[in-house]
């Protein structure tokens, strides 16, 4: 059985996170989708939030695994018996970055394989920086959050804004 990790903050998920996986789920048997914990970001959801949103996008589909996970992505492949990280990449400043990450990773493990997986062209722009930010200044973000998800994360803001119960 070949399975991969996929790793992120995924706060909040976007479409461009949905199609990641999608792929994924084309390439491998399962895929486990790490909610890291980043104590060097402020984050817009909790870990537990972003982890029901995730659950939710992929209820209907058994080979995905959503965790939470605090530390190195070596030690969650270390962790799942896997070599295979996928990384998501939109454009030269996303692989420079992966790339830098990537040489760090394969000393620390030096069986890893990882995998870059490229946004397609409607969703160059998308990142979760970009739905925060969107929230922030009170500007539409529905075309960047997968439908499946969209009222739940909706409605998580309006109960940290104080305006409503959560899901």
């Amino acid at each position: 059985m070949k399975k991969c990790v996929f790793s992120g903050t995924f706060d909040p998920p976007t479409t461009g996170h949905k199609k990641v996986i999608e792929t994924c789920l084309a390439l491998f048997d399962e895929v486990v989708v790490a909610v890291m914990i980043n104590t060097g970001k402020t984050p817009l959801l909790s870990e537990e939030q972003r982890k029901f949103l995730l659950e939710k996008l992929f209820k209907n589909e058994k080979r995905v695994r959503v965790e939470i996970f605090e530390g190195a992505a070596v030690d969650i492949l270390e962790k799942e018996n896997t070599p295979f990280y996928v990384r998501g990449v939109r454009n030269t400043i996303d692989f420079e970055y992966e790339n830098a990450n990537f040489f760090a990773n394969k000393k620390l493990k030096k069986d890893i394989i990882t995998l870059y997986v490229p946004a397609e062209q409607d969703s160059l722009q998308i990142s979760s920086t970009l739905v925060k930010n969107s929230v922030k200044f009170k500007k539409a973000y529905a075309d960047y959050v997968p439908a499946e998800i969209l009222k739940d994360l909706e409605q998580m803001l309006r109960v940290k804004r104080g305006e409503g119960d959560n899901v």
